[in-house]
């Protein structure tokens, strides 16, 4: 079992930078990836960002592109979403994920933080 607990969240004006952290604890030791999601009100949830947790890789949703960094300290156990550039839309509850061992799939999520980007 792996349990993740997000922090960071609030509310920033457009333009406006926000950094997420997610604390893993658990059997963190078979953590192959971690990703940020996010739901807005009335849409489906979608893939933000995501880091291999032993290597170096990283990917993006085109939409955060050039304006959000996935990073980790793995002594911490800690994936970390720096969010700069922030735009109204970039509003949602942002969720922390983890795949462990060969899974193909997010199989542990965390409680979400609320992101907030006003006009």
């Amino acid at each position: 079992q792996v349990q993740l607990v997000e922090s960071g969240g609030g509310l920033v004006q457009a333009g406006g930078s926000l950094r997420l952290s997610c604390a893993a604890s658990g059997r963190t030791f078979r953590t192959n990836r971690m990703g940020w999601f996010r739901q807005a009100p009335g849409k489906e949830r979608e893939f933000v960002a995501a880091i291999i947790w032993s290597g170096s890789s990283t990917y993006y949703a085109d939409s955060v592109k050039g304006r959000f960094t996935i990073s980790r300290d793995n002594a911490k156990n800690t994936v970390f979403l720096q969010m700069n550039s922030l735009k109204p839309e970039d509003t949602a509850v942002y969720y922390c994920a983890a795949r462990i061992g060969s899974d193909l799939e997010y199989g542990y999520w965390g409680q979400g933080t609320q992101v907030t980007v006003s006009s």
